[in-house]
């Protein structure tokens, strides 16, 4: 019966060796999953921004002198040609000025004409001694007024003539309609603006960019644009003109961005993206949500990449810009930070990298 009872306790250290370590393996941790990325630093960063495709040259058109308009033969969108008639003012009181100008010219030459043969009959009746100097200079004095006279007459009918032809507004150039801004029956100043003509054989990328960026642009810097629905199409341009003074509102500065041989598609008006290149700011980008922050101190969380363990690491920010902060130091191009759940991590945790990204 003797070993009966040794084999009996030896099976039972056995199942209780095996117990105990079961119990271990249940109490050990499990890798906890951990969102993280490595982190790099970037020499050159790029940024898009919207802007739209405007004519470069555009003018405002509008009649020289006051006037009823009576007639409007462009609409918004029509192409015209140089020359065309754009609308037309009542032309009657010029009219009747041409013709009351016409009708002083006619006066006065005739008062010319019998000035100058006074003129010619007192130099005979002086030659012979009949009229005395003062008779001969009197008829000269008006035949010279009387010359005056029609140069006036002359001048005056010239001005009622081009004013009556400021009647008519004409297309100084091929271009294409971009607005109107009067109507039949409206009766408008002189330089008022009627019709907006644009030329839309040179286009130009418009885009309004913050100081900092514009400023490190220059006259003849190359920029990438595309169309914002379709990024696909896309065209060079190169920088015209920078704005020498920012917008009040939005401190930002308009930049003109002239295309080069840009598809059909750039048509006015449309929305695109220019992208600007410029040298990005010392240190790391990292989300804001890999900051942890306690006890005045600002810190992120290291994974040691061969262990999976993590600890923390305290940073330095330099820059907080909504969901990002800049890292001046404390951290190395290649490292990988803990980018969520930071509050519930503890030192020397085990982790899981879990969807990484590479920044």
């Amino acid at each position: 019966m003797k070993p009966i009872l040794v084999s009996l306790t030896a099976l039972g250290s056995v199942g209780l060796l095996a117990a105990c370590q079961d119990q271990q393996h249940a109490k050990a941790p499990a890798p906890r999953p951990a969102l993280s990325l490595a982190v790099t630093s970037q020499a050159v960063q790029t940024v898009g921004f919207a802007g739209t495709v405007e004519p470069r040259y555009r003018s405002d058109l509008g009649f020289r002198v006051l006037g009823r308009i009576i007639s409007r033969d462009v609409n918004v969108g029509d192409v015209v040609r140089k020359g065309q008639r754009l609308a037309t003012l009542d032309p009657v009181a010029y009219q009747l000025a041409v013709r009351s100008a016409q009708a002083d010219l006619a006066s006065a030459t005739a008062r010319l004409e019998n000035a100058a043969a006074t003129e010619a009959r007192q130099r005979t009746l002086l030659q012979q001694n009949i009229a005395n100097q003062a008779q001969y200079d009197a008829a000269r004095e008006a035949r010279e007024t009387a010359e005056a006279g029609v140069t006036s007459a002359k001048a005056n009918l010239d001005k009622s003539e081009e004013q009556f032809g400021y009647t008519e507004l004409r297309a100084d150039f091929d271009g294409v309609v971009t607005a109107t801004a009067a109507e039949l029956g409206q009766v408008v100043q002189p330089g008022q603006t009627v019709v907006t003509v644009a030329r839309p054989d040179i286009r130009e990328a418009v885009v309004d960019l913050p100081d900092s960026i514009a400023r490190e642009l220059k006259p003849g810097d190359r920029l990438d644009i595309a169309l914002q629905l379709d990024p696909s199409v896309q065209a060079t341009g190169s920088v015209r003109e920078i704005a020498p003074q920012a917008d009040p509102t939005t401190r930002t500065l308009r930049v003109r961005i002239t295309l080069a041989n840009p598809p059909e598609s750039f048509r006015l008006g449309t929305t695109i993206t220019a992208t600007v290149r410029t040298q990005a700011a010392p240190g790391i980008e990292l989300p804001v949500s890999a900051l942890l922050e306690r006890d005045g101190r600002t810190m992120v969380w290291i994974v040691d990449p061969a262990l999976r363990t993590v600890s923390t690491r305290d940073v330095t920010v330099v820059a907080r810009d909504g969901s990002a902060v800049r890292v001046l130091d404390g951290i190395a191009p290649g490292t990988r930070v803990v980018t969520a759940g930071v509050h519930s991590l503890t030192p020397d945790q085990t982790v899981k990298i879990a969807d990484e990204v590479s920044q």
